[in-house]
């Protein structure tokens, strides 16, 4: 089944999970042997998430958390570390990524590397105003899907 794995430096891998013990699957691919959250912010897919991530040390996802605040239309809480992005059924089950969420993680995750690139040059005035411009470009990135 076709799922994206988000890193904390905005680079994604397809993914290609077994249908049977998918999440044994996906802890792996997040490395996280124990317990995995699962962040529900759009009605199809689902974010696993290493559980306290940012608690434990790892680094802050940029692109997973404008990914899932877009889909939510607000600012969410940080993510830390690698996020794996599964389809989701009616039911709650895990399945496939469609094609259109797809191009919105890609498109986001473009837009956040981008951005990242041009604070080096031209910081954001504040971490408020970083929120604001992250979150309106992707909003913009995922518009078309919504």
């Amino acid at each position: 089944m076709r799922a994206l794995r988000i890193s904390p430096d905005a680079l994604l891998t397809d993914l290609n999970l077994p249908v049977t013990d998918a999440h044994s699957a996906i802890r792996e691919c997040i490395g996280s042997p124990d317990s995995v959250d699962q962040g529900t912010y759009h009605r199809r897919p689902v974010l696993h998430i290493i559980d306290g991530g940012l608690t434990i040390g790892l680094p802050q996802n940029l692109a997973a958390w404008a990914l899932a605040s877009a889909w939510r239309g607000t600012a969410l809480y940080p993510v830390g570390g690698p996020v794996v992005v599964t389809g989701r059924t009616a039911t709650g089950d895990v399945t496939t990524l469609d094609d259109d969420l797809v191009q919105h993680a890609q498109a986001v995750a473009q837009t956040v590397r981008d951005i990242v690139a041009e604070w080096r040059t031209r910081p954001p005035a504040s971490n408020e105003a970083a929120i604001k411009e992250l979150l309106a470009y992707a909003v913009r990135d995922v518009a078309s899907g919504w």
